[in-house]
């Protein structure tokens, strides 16, 4: 049975004064495709966990959509950032996916303290101001794993809507990860403006498996410019962009977002079926 978080980090904090402490933590690192998603979370003092919250990988996709909006309905501030395609590519997945915490942070519109999952970050501080680095946060301190369901819903959403734009990669179920079904999918259609061409799992991927598999690799290899294109293959380019400004926190209630073009559901409402 997973280990049920616990609110042993914020409780020191709340007695020393500070009252909005946000948990951080972050989906869509090791995916070859789509954005990096991060989500922030304020909870109030002393408040009581919502049963069934933890680490989001431990949790089924029901499982998830259902305790979002609850999640949402007992924060005092939730908000939601992203890295977009063109951003992983050129800062690396290393510095996009901090660049999404920060910007998911900045949403929540004010905070004493951070509390993210994971080891120490360079510069963090500079960025956020205090923080504390947790090592298997989102299983351990209950407001990471409540960022974490937040930022998992969110990018699964994303891939979704994706899927149906790109069909044949399986993404909404894969959610962009190199399984065999994508690894086929790619070979047969080719890359989309969506896949992330500075992962070397990509270019091993089109040269038939004999690359080692670094998903944080530098893109050089030559041959990845021979892959068909969207466009080559039917599909309509898309400008993948940064990430559009207007990604609102969902304290503002904005139905729809635009990530890399891209409409997103940031509403938390339970999913259509």
């Amino acid at each position: 049975m997973p280990q049920a978080p616990h609110l042993r980090f914020e409780r020191p904090l709340w007695r020393a004064g500070s009252t909005r402490v946000v948990g951080v933590d972050e989906v869509g690192v090791a995916p070859t495709c789509g954005a990096v998603v991060a989500a922030a979370v304020i909870i109030r003092p002393n408040s009581h966990r919502i049963p069934g919250v933890r680490d989001s990988k431990t949790l089924s996709a029901a499982q998830r959509e259902r305790l979002a909006p609850l999640i949402r309905a007992k924060a005092v501030a939730v908000g939601v950032g992203a890295a977009s395609v063109a951003e992983i590519d050129r800062l690396n997945i290393y510095h996009a996916t901090h660049l999404a915490m920060r910007r998911a942070i900045a949403r929540v519109e004010g905070h004493d303290h951070v509390l993210v999952d994971g080891n120490r970050i360079a510069e963090f501080e500079r960025h956020v101001g205090p923080y504390t680095a947790i090592v298997d946060g989102d299983a351990r301190c209950y407001t990471i794993a409540a960022a974490s369901v937040v930022a998992k819903v969110i990018r699964d959403r994303m891939m979704t809507r994706l899927a149906a734009r790109y069909p044949g990669y399986g993404w909404e179920r894969n959610q962009g990860y190199a399984t065999l079904e994508h690894r086929r999918a790619i070979r047969r259609l080719g890359l989309t403006p969506f896949h992330r061409r500075s992962f070397l799992a990509l270019q091993r991927t089109l040269a038939g498996d004999q690359l080692g598999f670094d998903l944080l690799g530098s893109g050089d290899d030559p041959g990845l410019g021979e892959v068909p294109s969207a466009s080559r293959l039917g599909r309509p380019e898309i400008d993948v962009a940064d990430l559009v400004d207007g990604l609102d926190t969902l304290d503002g209630f904005v139905p729809l977002a635009d990530l890399d073009g891209l409409a997103v559901d940031l509403s938390l409402e339970p999913a259509s079926t």
